[in-house]
């Protein structure tokens, strides 16, 4: 009797795990993860937009573009608890 998937288990649970090891190191699921990178890239495309708009029209959107790094630096290193990445094993120099 052959086994539903004799050689490709080890790859899709590799696959899989590309989905969930970075979010982890950050205290997120998948979906978490995804929508907090969503929400970060929505601000940075309004204040990009801002600085585009600044540059055409300098007295509108004076301080948007600071504005948002600002706060989305706030958001990710002020209110995150991350969690060490494993160490990787230590190699002993060649002589």
């Amino acid at each position: 009797m052959s086994k539903p998937f004799p050689a490709g288990i080890g790859k899709i649970e590799k696959m899989f795990r590309r989905f969930t090891d970075h979010p982890a190191t950050v205290n997120e699921s998948y979906l978490q993860h995804m929508s907090m990178a969503f929400g970060f890239g929505g601000r940075m495309l309004l204040g990009s937009l801002g600085c585009f708009v600044h540059g055409l029209f300098p007295w509108l959107c004076l301080t948007r573009g600071s504005d948002t790094i600002r706060t989305l630096h706030h958001r990710m290193v002020t209110h995150r608890v991350v969690r060490p990445a494993a160490a990787a094993p230590q190699v002993a120099p060649a002589e």
